[in-house]
């Protein structure tokens, strides 16, 4: 895996600038770099994860790195999981993102969601989240699930089955939502 100190810039650059998008109350730049957990816990992910996919020598100081900045952030994201680009959490507190989870592009995560699992083994046990799909405060999607892309995750709704691309799922488990399925 060959990964550049360009290619690193551009996208912790990415994150900032999608912060300073998804969030109004965002005031500048300056602001966002300083005061912003999300934004905090992105970067220290995305230094971790080169380090977890480069060498298994360096698993164990990621996994240092990813403690220290759920310490710092109280979100908890594992160097192993896949974290697209553009990603933003707004308030962040209570976030988890399990070793398999895969994240997509363009998606906007609100506080306490848990990307989790439900089984025991050394296999893809978290859940896949779509392109520009929206998670959320307090949603739980658990398991080896797929959230379909533009999906809308509504707050405290409990996932486990997968999500069509468009829909859109509230509820405890949550259901697909009558007429709000985006074509």
């Amino acid at each position: 895996m060959s990964i550049s100190i360009r290619n690193i810039l551009d996208r912790l650059n990415e994150d900032l600038f999608a912060a300073q998008r998804e969030d109004p109350a965002a005031r500048s730049k300056f602001e966002i770099v300083l005061v912003y957990s999300g934004l905090h816990a992105i970067w220290m992910y995305r230094i971790a994860h080169v380090m977890w996919e480069t060498s298994g020598a360096l698993k164990f100081p990621a996994r240092l790195l990813s403690q220290f900045a759920r310490f710092m952030t109280g979100i908890e994201i594992h160097p192993g999981a896949t974290i697209g680009r553009r990603f933003f959490i707004d308030h962040g507190m209570g976030v988890v993102i399990g070793e398999t989870a895969i994240v997509g592009d363009d998606v906007l995560m609100y506080h306490q969601v848990t990307l989790g699992g439900r089984s025991r083994g050394h296999f893809k046990r978290h859940p896949t989240i779509g392109d520009r799909v929206l998670l959320g405060a307090g949603s739980k999607i658990i398991g080896d699930i797929t959230i379909g892309d533009d999906a809308k995750i509504g707050a405290n709704a409990l996932v486990v089955k997968d999500v069509a691309p468009g829909a859109v799922v509230i509820g405890v488990p949550s259901e697909v939502r009558p007429g709000d399925v985006i074509a």
